[in-house]
């Protein structure tokens, strides 16, 4: 049922009722199909594969509201031509060599062909994956979909926490490749699910259970999330009011108060004023005040990745201990795990509601 087909599926006899015209070659239909969707990767993590990403990346006006005339001069000219070198370097120390991919497309791999197992008994139902940034795209994804003989498409931002800049930069693109099309299978969107019991319930459950395999007891345990530039928020962004709400729901379950679990934002790019407070500013103040002790999650983030893996784990790690910590753990994402998969096929049976 995951492994996708290629081409149209040809039929001699259609489903519900179509009509043809004598001899005309019918394509199946009738089936519902099911994409989740990640931020992306690139191909490699070489100087021109980073840049092409990066490029993909940084021109999307959704990730980057800077006026145009000043953006492109600066990214063509600047960006695209240092960082790829220092972003290639991240890319590389979590690189899986023997696979020839990141982390993160292997786990969205995974995690389609873990729902895809879960939604057997559903019958027509076909699951499957692709990347915002990078390949396999939606738009490729979905024109799949579409000769499988899916009418009906549930598009699955993997992002629990909804920003213009994440969740609506996918759905754009969804929408872009309907344009494309002539027959148009319906759509549906995934709505954020930031609060919704089963997440904050699996995300207890798995720091519950990687803290408790750690060789040391955190002191804190610092809730990381994506960070956004703060003007993004004064223009309207809920993403900032769906993170502190996830980590206050997290608090209440696992009977923490804020000084125990503190909310901070990561991965900040360029000079302007972003959500605070900053992940690696106050892992660095935690350890001058004396902190030896500390565990970084990561509850935005559905999958490990370079902000992950490169950033938190290997940055971070790094910062904390020459502020004078001792120890410090970056605890693993839902991934592809059973309470990850639970998570996700949780949420797309309640969508799926009427349609499978």
């Amino acid at each position: 049922m995951f492994a996708p087909e290629k081409g149209p599926i040809m039929k001699e006899q259609g489903r519900a009722g179509r009509h043809f015209p004598p001899g005309h070659p019918q394509i199946e239909s009738g089936r519902v199909g099911v994409l989740l969707v990640n931020l992306g990767t690139p191909e490699a993590t070489d100087y021109w594969s980073i840049r092409r990403y990066l490029k993909q990346f940084l021109s999307d006006r959704r990730v980057v509201e800077t006026n145009r005339a000043l953006w492109w001069p600066l990214l063509n000219l600047v960006i695209l031509t240092t960082r790829p070198k220092k972003s290639g370097h991240a890319y590389d120390q979590i690189w899986d060599k023997e696979r020839g991919e990141s982390p993160l497309r292997t786990i969205t791999r995974d995690q389609a062909g873990g729902l895809a197992a879960r939604l057997g008994e559903l019958g027509d139902v076909a699951v499957d994956w692709a990347m915002r940034y990078g390949q396999p795209s939606i738009g490729e994804v979905m024109s799949r979909l579409k000769d499988r003989g899916c009418e009906r498409i549930l598009l699955f931002p993997l992002y629990p926490q909804y920003s213009a800049a994440t969740t609506a930069t996918v759905n754009d693109e969804a929408f872009r490749a309907l344009m494309a099309m002539r027959w148009q299978p319906a759509l549906r969107t995934v709505p954020p699910y930031h609060d919704d019991p089963a997440y904050i319930s699996a995300l207890a459950g798995s720091m519950r259970q990687q803290i408790a395999a750690l060789s040391f007891e955190p002191d804190v345990v610092v809730a990381s999330f994506h960070g956004l530039p703060k003007s993004y928020f004064e223009k309207g962004d809920p993403y900032y009011c769906h993170c502190a709400k996830t980590a206050r729901l997290l608090r209440e379950e696992l009977g923490w108060d804020e000084t125990r679990l503190p909310l901070t934002f990561q991965s900040r790019l360029g000079r302007a004023e972003w959500l605070e407070p900053y992940t690696d500013a106050t892992i660095a103040r935690l350890a001058r005040e004396g902190v030896r002790n500390i565990a970084v999650v990561t509850p935005g983030f559905v999958a490990d990745c370079v902000e992950t893996l490169e950033e938190i784990a290997i940055q971070n790690a790094e910062g904390f201990r020459t502020a004078g910590g001792e120890n410090f753990a970056a605890l693993a994402c839902l991934n592809a795990g059973a309470s990850g998969i639970d998570v996700i096929e949780h949420v797309v049976r309640r969508e799926l509601a009427g349609w499978a």
